[in-house]
């Protein structure tokens, strides 16, 4: 049997394509602009890693470096963005 299935784009990953994020995985945090999902890997482009927060009430990173392309990430990493 076939179902109507309605998709909402609103919520999740989905929801935050073409802004800046932050994604706190199981052994670094990445930032990036969110560029691409699917159901297994998200795409930054702009991405840095970022090694030291500081305090998360700033805008910026303490220490943030620059990675050299397009950084793909795992969503079985992903812990919370």
């Amino acid at each position: 049997m076939k179902k109507v299935v309605e998709i909402d784009l609103e919520e999740g990953l989905e929801k935050l394509l073409g802004k800046r994020i932050t994604l706190f995985c199981c052994r670094y945090i990445y930032t990036g602009t969110l560029a691409g999902v699917n159901e297994t890997c998200v795409l930054l482009k702009d991405p840095s890693i970022v090694y030291e927060t500081g305090p998360l009430t700033t805008a910026d990173w303490q220490d943030a470096q620059k990675l050299p392309h397009d950084w793909y990430v795992q969503i079985s990493s992903i812990e919370s963005f």
